[in-house]
């Protein structure tokens, strides 16, 4: 199979979804020339009536699609960082998130938000955020956070194709990375989590950039007799809770890895779960290795300490064993 970067991947799954369906329409700031690439080209074949430049304005262009897919579109917003959903925050969570239930199911929301997502290297506080526990808090946005290129390919179609708001979050962290991707269109289903890996003594859950670090870990650990099974959540609303549990029944250990802050955030919540759910199958506290809960420093230094590495995920797994 052949191998595409990450954003090569998402561009096929637009021109996928453009080719097959006129209704989908795709905006943002600079959409036609495409900073980060996932969208280069595509105003050369579908043209500027369906690839959209919008105003430096993401409450604006954000609270358009709603009205744009409540009349038949099917938009797929650009909003570059997803640091920008703070300032677009009320048209996520007070209509599109809302606007289904509210209206009795008669509308249909068939929305994408796609946000470049965490640190990329110095881009600092207001740009390196990754706020999806906030995001899954809004209940009515599914959110996705694809760790491969082939996930991101077939999530972003699932997405698009969709009836519901869908915030797609792409790991800027992984943005140059390479993976194999099918050529053909195809889908991965949304809120089904992925078992990179399997061992017997410790399960780590990962979100993103952290499932590659979670495998490097497990390598690591390996070679000290540790046997882990890693999982790509892939899907954090739906969330794949039973794939979590059956391997928490098995392993009776528990690892969650999440790169954003500890508090309130995805990792205490599937502990949470875990905890009331599966008690009676951990062997030992679980354990959440997260950023402190500090902003993100522009310090390539201080932004490597706050930000989570294969040997913080290693060091929580043999505390759960008793191996530090």
């Amino acid at each position: 199979m052949r191998t595409i970067y990450f954003t090569a991947a998402i561009r096929e799954a637009f021109d996928a979804a453009m080719a097959e369906d006129p209704r989908v329409v795709v905006l943002g700031e600079d959409v036609d020339r495409s900073t980060i690439g996932s969208t280069k080209g595509l105003i050369e074949t579908y043209g500027p009536s369906r690839v959209r430049n919008t105003p430096i304005s993401e409450a604006t262009f954000v609270g358009s699609c709603v009205g744009a897919a409540a009349a038949g579109l099917r938009p797929v917003v650009d909003l570059m960082f997803s640091s920008f959903c703070y300032i677009a925050m009320d048209q996520l969570g007070n209509q599109a998130a809302r606007l289904r239930y509210m209206s009795g199911g008669q509308l249909e929301l068939p929305i994408v938000y796609l946000a470049g997502t965490g640190p990329s290297g110095s881009a600092a506080a207001q740009h390196s955020e990754n706020p999806h526990a906030i995001l899954m808090h809004l209940s009515g946005l599914k959110v996705v956070f694809p760790s491969t290129p082939f996930d991101a390919k077939g999530l972003l179609l699932a997405a698009i194709r969709d009836p519901d708001p869908v915030v797609f979050l792409l790991d800027l962290m992984l943005a140059g990375q390479k993976g194999e991707v099918p050529a053909e269109p195809f889908e991965v289903p949304l809120g089904k989590a992925a078992v990179r890996r399997v061992g017997d003594d410790v399960t780590i859950v990962a979100i993103g950039s952290l499932v590659g670090e979670s495998l490097i870990a497990a390598d690591e650990l390996e070679r000290d007799g540790i046997s882990a099974t890693v999982i790509d959540l892939r899907s954090l609303v739906p969330l794949d809770l039973e794939a979590v549990l059956a391997s928490v029944r098995r392993t009776g250990r528990l690892v969650v890895a999440d790169p954003a802050r500890r508090m309130c955030g995805a990792a205490g919540h599937i502990v949470s779960a875990v905890a009331t759910t599966a008690w009676d199958a951990l062997k030992a506290p679980p354990q959440l290795v997260t950023w402190p809960d500090v902003p993100m420093p522009f310090s390539p230094v201080l932004e490597r300490a706050v930000t989570v590495r294969a040997e913080n995920i290693s060091a929580a797994a043999r505390a759960t064993v008793g191996r530090i």
